[in-house]
């Protein structure tokens, strides 16, 4: 009996401390819990309240901001192009299927110098007349066309040039815009990972505004680049379809002086007589 009383003894102060302690370990999860909840929504507070285009324009970082400049600058650009191209090249390919039947309905050369007063095909006319003037072996009839086959060449080449000239623009956006989205992207996310590491957390409230402006500046570069391969593929068939009318052209120009040369018209006697 004694010695189970004396156990009961020893035993009330162990278990007056576990009655103490016992409390105190059941709130330690709790305030784990409560120092979470205090970090997220510290951290949400980093998180801007405006994730619009404009907002994380506003919220980035200037590297960011200026890739984002560029990238709407050169949307621009491609916009301009295609506008002043457009109207061009519709303009330009009217005019040479005009010149076109023209050439057909014509009889000699002098006959398609009175129809056609303007344009590329007008130019296509000058010189082949233009050489006429300068030939003087007025007996070589083949070397006279083969030099205005070459004059003509020359003629469509230079307006080939000129068609196309502001089209190069558009395969450069097209080829680099998705790169420079991409140097934004890589820049906006490692602005994410330097907001982890000085928050020392990997709550979704400090990665989501670097990971924002990073997909906002690869949509950019998209939204800059796809329209441009679109265009300039677009304005590449036109073109060709521009040289192919000015082959067509030249071909008939050349079937003109032919004629002209084999027939003896007057035309063709007056402007080699002028040449000797």
């Amino acid at each position: 009996m004694r010695t189970r009383t004396a156990f009961r003894r020893d035993a009330l102060p162990f278990s007056r401390a576990a009655s103490l302690l016992f409390p105190l370990l059941l709130s330690f999860p709790a305030c784990a819990e409560d120092g979470t909840e205090r970090t997220a929504i510290g951290a949400a507070m980093l998180l801007p309240r405006d994730l619009s285009p404009w907002g994380m324009f506003l919220q980035a970082d200037i590297v960011v901001k200026a890739v984002m400049i560029g990238l709407v600058f050169a949307t621009l650009v491609t916009s301009t192009v295609w506008l002043s191209k457009t109207i061009e090249l519709i303009r330009a390919r009217r005019n040479a299927r005009s010149a076109l039947r023209k050439l057909a309905s014509a009889r000699s050369v002098d006959d398609a110098v009175r129809q056609v007063p303007g344009g590329t095909v007008a130019q296509l006319l000058e010189g082949a007349l233009a050489e006429l003037k300068l030939s003087t072996d007025r007996m070589d009839k083949e070397g006279i066309k083969v030099r205005i086959t070459s004059r003509l060449q020359q003629i469509e080449a230079a307006a080939s040039r000129r068609i196309a000239f502001g089209t190069g623009v558009l395969a450069t956006i097209g080829s680099t815009g998705p790169f420079v989205g991409l140097f934004g992207t890589v820049w906006g996310i490692m602005n994410s990972f330097i907001g982890i590491s000085k928050s020392q957390t990997t709550n979704l409230a400090v990665v989501a505004p670097g990971i924002a402006e990073a997909l906002l500046a690869t949509a950019l570069g998209l939204v800059a680049a796809i329209p441009a391969v679109v265009i300039y593929n677009l304005f590449a068939r036109q073109i060709a379809s521009y040289r192919a009318l000015l082959g067509d052209a030249s071909a008939e120009i050349t079937r003109l002086v032919g004629r002209d040369l084999d027939g003896g018209t007057l035309l063709v006697r007056r402007h080699l007589a002028a040449a000797e």
